[in-house]
């Protein structure tokens, strides 16, 4: 029976302080999972430097010259995790492909219960936290609401589950026939449609390092999701207009009501000053929401290349 190939995806932005513990884990995990006979010996691990200003690129040539199985693709600059983790996984080789990030925070050995659930027959393997103790409360409480409102959205996501996974070679070939600039892979895997299964594993503090996503980029990732997969919002506006249309005509019995029958009524204050307020807010509410799906639009209407490679070893 010949042995799959496994290769591992790992972007890397500013990592060299985390890096030498993430490539000995992963050369442990290879050492393992080729002598127990589960993967074969050319699998690899390709790390993804997505314009890191450090040493991180210095680390993946050293690595690659210690050991072959250890690759590398530098892109040109700073494209963001979601571009550089296309990049890696375009660039791999293997039957069955897994992605994790280079912190360490999701489990490594937890690739290795990946690779037993493809072997059963499973194209793509969630790896799914069971707690998230290592996360701030704000962070905690803020993906449980980002969570429920994705999924009354309609956007099929996998709750508690971020960019660690594993995908087989005819998963990631269906991956490639999407082609869109604004990418939020963890809402487009479900749409594949291919036998899915999940791995739990516990989530740890970062080994080393800061992290590279900051509340800024969580939000613009979060607003990705939401405006990349579902066209609710914007029949939301719809759904308010009518409501702003209801609420303006009783108002307007309101204050023929206040007019007619009581001395209380301040002359033209509730008559302009509270739909001015009101009306306004949701103008501007709604503008904002259009806004961004034609940025959206105009964004892939260019078709503008998502990276380019400086280098690869």
């Amino acid at each position: 029976m010949t042995r799959s190939r496994l290769s591992i995806v790992v972007p890397c932005y500013d990592e060299e302080d985390v890096l030498p513990e993430t490539q000995r884990r992963l050369r442990t995990l290879l050492d393992r999972l080729t002598s127990s006979g589960k993967i074969s010996a050319d699998s690899q691990v390709i790390f993804v430097d997505d314009g890191s200003r450090d040493r991180t690129w210095e680390l993946i040539r050293q690595y690659h010259d210690e050991d072959l199985r250890i690759r590398g693709v530098k892109l040109s600059g700073n494209r963001g995790h979601q571009t550089a983790l296309i990049a890696g996984l375009y660039a791999a080789e293997g039957d069955a492909v897994a992605s994790i990030d280079a912190d360490l925070q999701d489990d490594v050995d937890a690739i290795e219960a990946m690779i037993d659930a493809y072997l059963t027959g499973f194209d793509v393997v969630y790896g799914v936290r069971n707690q998230r103790t290592s996360d701030t409360l704000f962070k905690r409480s803020s993906a449980v609401w980002y969570y429920r409102m994705l999924s009354m959205l309609g956007v099929s996501v996998v709750h508690n589950h971020a960019d660690f996974r594993l995908l087989s070679r005819r998963a990631l070939d269906a991956l490639k026939s999407y082609s869109e600039v604004n990418l939020f892979i963890r809402g487009i895997i479900p749409l594949l449609g291919f036998r899915s299964t999940i791995v739990y594993y516990e989530r740890t503090e970062r080994f080393a390092g800061e992290s590279k996503y900051p509340l800024r980029k969580m939000l613009a990732l979060g607003l990705n999701g939401v405006t990349s997969f579902s066209a609710a919002p914007l029949r939301l506006i719809a759904l308010l207009g009518i409501f702003v249309s209801i609420f303006s005509a009783g108002m307007v019995l309101w204050v023929l009501w206040i007019k007619l029958s009581t001395s209380r009524g301040l002359p033209g204050w509730a008559s302009s000053v509270i739909p001015i307020y009101f009306l306004g807010g949701i103008q501007l509410l709604s503008i904002g929401v259009l806004g961004e799906y034609v940025s959206k639009l105009y964004i892939e209407t260019k078709r503008r290349p998502r990276y380019f490679i400086d280098d690869s070893v």
